[in-house]
């Protein structure tokens, strides 16, 4: 049974390696460029069976969380799904990527859930200053294993 605390957050996320970024910086500046062309979606094949937890109603929903070199590094919030071309469907994502504590994540094709428990904190809002560093500080940080 969920924690009572938890019923206003999304209980469930997407994963999703960010394929040919570099860097986080490269990540998010691809994703600010699709921006300037409207709204930024990825899509799938098949709509999520558990889309419905991720979409959540309260809390704004899930998040899809990137992966790149083998750790989980920055999230984008997941604003719905939708129709795309072709019969697929899009999932729609806020282009501002949040930073999170790096964790290691294996590769995968398409995207897999990330239960919230297993989810990583975003950074900022503690007392470690991380939130200040430059983002490819902090990747090089976290492939070491520092953070």
């Amino acid at each position: 049974m969920p924690d009572p605390d938890d019923i206003d957050r999304p209980l469930l996320h997407l994963t999703k390696v960010a394929f040919r970024a570099t860097s986080v910086d490269h990540l998010a500046e691809r994703l600010l460029l699709r921006a300037a062309d409207g709204p930024v979606f990825l899509t799938t094949r098949y709509l999520p069976k558990r889309h419905e937890e991720i979409a959540g109603d309260k809390a704004g929903g899930g998040s899809l969380f990137w992966i790149l070199k083998h750790q989980l590094i920055a999230r984008s919030p997941i604003l719905g799904f939708g129709e795309a071309e072709g019969g697929r469907v899009a999932i729609h994502i806020d282009p501002a990527l949040v930073l999170v504590h790096a964790r290691p994540k294996r590769a995968h094709q398409g995207w897999r859930y990330l239960e919230a428990a297993d989810a990583p904190l975003d950074l900022g809002g503690d007392a470690t200053g991380l939130e200040a560093m430059p983002p490819a500080l902090i990747g090089a940080l976290a492939e070491l294993g520092l953070i």
